[in-house]
């Protein structure tokens, strides 16, 4: 299953602090600091930066050592760093914008990047552009946070969606796995019902989210639709949310994916997979989980592309972006908050500490240099977005403010779905009708 994301929606309240933002904080006092506040930004003289992000301890520490890097390369400036999990993550950062006390750099997930982009409160990268190099960045890179003829943040790293199939399971027996440039929907379907069959259901064939807004974009795309519009609106038609149910529905009849309420009681991560338990053969993940997932499911993974790519009726897959880095507009510290993020994304010593644990290195220069130190996972991982690279794409277009809301609705309509409470059709209107209040349209 590909882990769900966590819905950060904003409180009522974070929303009134965070509608402050128009004025960047202008006689508001440091209170309320989420992530403990970044203080007066100095420290000895020289220039403290606070920066802020989520995750784990193991990726504080590959974090802190591209830091250690930094630090000896830049005397006299010092990172303060500070980290939550996902789920607090947001309301936080809201809380420190509000209080006039953002920090100088930080992770801004791709549904959040409008609500604080258009109140002003992120730097506009592109009256910077002598201070972070980009030149090794591809235009589908380039574009990620753009906003009209701004930019608000550079990804900290690349990773798309891709299927993988446990070689072991197949094996043992007796399917074969399709071929991954060519296969289509039907092509999952008619796989995943011979494992399951092979195996007298104790191994089902593939299951994933259908909630989960990566995986039908990227089907929503090989239709011909765009789920959001370039102008932020909702593209996607009642009929392919209606097809996109049915498939997984049709699917679970058959045997192939597993009966409802199969994934309510897993864990997020790789190692409580149903990949790891062996009962799954086959799921969609974010291409930057591979190395950890093949660990987990005994290191004999295949990674496919996406079903449909070479099908339908254009691509769906597109270079995404775990995370972007951005600054704030209201940074004491600006030209060091600079330097910093021009080290993440462009020298291959940052890469080298930091690994993959944000995906593939944004700059394709610095991806190839330091793809030969990676664990054998991670390059191909790497190998994967560098190929995709050099194909035609779609964009992948910024989410607009009200998407968290969307994806929270998705969440809650598959589930009504999944337990048979609503047709695909049902579901599809009340989800449009969710989408587009949550639009303001």
């Amino acid at each position: 299953m590909t882990p769900r994301p966590v819905p950060m929606v904003l409180s009522r309240r974070n929303l009134v602090k965070l509608a402050a933002l128009t004025g960047l904080g202008a006689g508001l006092t440091a209170c309320g600091r989420g992530f403990g506040g970044g203080g007066d930004g100095s420290e000895g003289g020289g220039v403290q930066l606070n920066m802020v992000w989520w995750g784990d301890a193991s990726r504080a520490q590959k974090t802190q050592a591209a830091l250690d890097v930094f630090q000896k390369k830049n005397p006299g400036v010092t990172v303060k760093t500070e980290y939550q999990d996902s789920g607090p993550y947001k309301d936080k950062l809201a809380t420190r914008f509000a209080a006039g006390d953002p920090p100088d750099l930080m992770m801004m997930r791709m549904d959040s990047l409008r609500e604080y982009a258009d109140r002003g409160a992120l730097l506009d990268l592109n009256r910077h552009t002598g201070a972070v190099g980009v030149s090794g960045l591809s235009e589908s890179v380039k574009s990620l946070a753009a906003v009209g003829d701004k930019n608000y943040g550079i990804a900290s790293g690349l990773n798309t969606i891709g299927f993988v199939v446990n070689r072991t399971l197949t094996e043992k027996y007796g399917v074969k796995i399709p071929d991954g440039n060519t296969w289509g929907w039907k092509d999952l379907a008619t796989f995943a019902r011979e494992i399951s069959e092979a195996s007298g259901k104790k191994v089902y064939g593939t299951g994933f989210e259908p909630a989960t807004l990566a995986n039908i974009i990227v089907y929503t795309r090989q239709r011909g639709e765009d789920f959001y519009t370039s102008d932020g609106r909702l593209g996607i038609s009642e009929a392919t949310i209606v097809a996109w149910f049915e498939m997984v529905e049709a699917m679970r009849k058959e045997g192939g994916f597993p009966p409802a309420g199969f994934f309510e009681n897993i864990g997020g991560g790789a190692e409580q997979s149903y990949l790891a338990k062996g009962t799954l053969a086959s799921q969609i993940i974010p291409t930057n989980n591979f190395l950890s997932y093949n660990a987990a499911a005994g290191g004999n993974l295949a990674l496919l592309r996406m079903p449909g790519e070479t099908t339908e009726k254009r691509r769906g897959q597109s270079i995404d972006t775990p995370a972007l880095w951005s600054i704030a507009a209201q940074s004491k510290h600006q030209a060091e908050a600079l330097k910093l993020l021009d080290f993440l994304i462009n020298d291959p010593d940052a890469s080298k500490a930091t690994g993959t644990t944000r995906g593939v290195p944004a700059n394709a220069e610095v991806a190839a240099e330091v793809k030969p130190s990676l664990p054998h996972d991670d390059q191909v991982a790497t190998d994967y977005l560098i190929a995709l690279q050099k194909e035609d794409l779609p964009r992948a277009y910024t989410y607009p403010p009200g998407s968290s809301a969307i994806a929270s609705s998705l969440e809650s309509i598959a589930t009504e779905v999944e337990f048979g409470r609503q047709t695909p059709q049902q579901a599809a209107r009340a989800f449009l009708d969710a989408g587009r209040k949550a639009l303001g349209g």
